[in-house]
């Protein structure tokens, strides 16, 4: 029984047609699920990430019209971080400055070149080169070419105003292991090779309480092979005092929810059965999916959403 790394990382955004536009046109991404929030179905869910949407690289966001800017601060996800090929920073450097899309850095964490910018809503998104996924698949249909595209998911980072209590948890309840410090930055990894997932924990006694709005990050799923290792770690987990949720039925997957000692909501979820159940890999996103218990409301639904324009090749931004 072992969290196998990042499942999916689920962040709130405002506009839901300029979500679209630049997670496909600019950052790269497969819009591989168009659905709404199973809890709030007047709000889109809008799923993106590699060719086929594989466990690791699946960014997700719930779009609420007019929404605010969060606040960013102590007891939240402050960042979160793709992987991109051995390099290919130059080639992403030079894209976001074509964009006029302001960046920082390039720096080096933990002996990896990383740079940061800030998607429409305020996020803030890191790129490291990661020699290890060379080889991994991305969107080969996507704007940005093969060598440079976005992998998978490197990791997150949280800010905390003390380390410890969510230290303990990470290692002592969910199995991660110490990865080092830099600084106020302190290293914990789940999982092994390629498909590891990183949270690194930054120490910061006098950071404001977060608020939660647009550009906020909502939780971060972990991943778990199959159900009954799920099941397992439900009891693991309370037996540590946490309070994880019943079982819920996200169509793609089957989750349940806790928060870790800091706040920061978290999910683990299991890898199947995949976002192939109601769409062929072909079409996947390519309209609106609703599960069986929501499918007799669907006029009323879609009603209630505002029109999206998918990405098609003659509308994606030229490569």
């Amino acid at each position: 029984m072992s969290i196998l790394g990042i499942h999916h990382i689920t962040t709130l955004a405002s506009d839901p047609q300029q979500n679209v536009d630049f997670y496909t046109g600019f950052v790269g991404l497969r819009l591989v699920k168009q659905t709404v929030n199973f809890d709030a179905p007047d709000v889109y869910h809008l799923y993106y990430g590699d060719e086929i949407g594989r466990p690791g690289t699946i960014l997700t966001f719930f779009p609420f019209r007019d929404a605010a800017r969060g606040k960013r601060g102590a007891g939240e996800t402050s960042s979160v971080a793709f992987s991109i090929p051995g390099g290919s920073l130059d080639f992403w450097i030079e894209r976001l400055a074509r964009k006029g899309i302001s960046f920082l850095g390039p720096e080096t964490r933990f002996d990896q070149k990383v740079i940061s910018f800030e998607d429409p809503d305020g996020m803030v998104v890191e790129l490291l080169e990661d020699a290890s996924v060379d080889t991994a698949a991305g969107w080969p249909e996507g704007p940005v070419d093969a060598p440079f595209a976005i992998r998978r998911f490197h990791g997150v980072t949280l800010t905390h105003r003390a380390v410890g209590p969510t230290s303990a948890f990470l290692t002592e309840g969910m199995g991660f292991t110490e990865g080092g410090t830099e600084g106020r930055r302190h290293r914990f990894v789940a999982g092994s090779g390629a498909g590891r997932g990183l949270v690194d924990i930054i120490e910061d006694p006098a950071a404001p309480a977060a608020r939660q709005s647009a550009g906020s990050v909502h939780h971060i799923a972990w991943r778990v092979k199959n159900d009954a290792e799920q099941l397992e770690w439900r009891q693991e987990l309370r037996k540590k005092g946490a309070a994880p949720t019943q079982v819920l039925d996200r169509r793609y997957f089957h989750s349940i929810y806790f928060h870790e000692p800091g706040g920061v909501l978290f999910e683990i979820a299991t890898d199947p059965p995949g976002f192939s159940v109601d769409e062929t890999v072909d079409a996947l996103g390519s309209r609106l999916q609703l599960p069986p218990w929501l499918e007799p409301d669907r006029p009323a639904i879609e009603r209630h959403l505002p029109p999206l324009r998918l990405p098609t090749p003659a509308t994606r931004e030229e490569k």
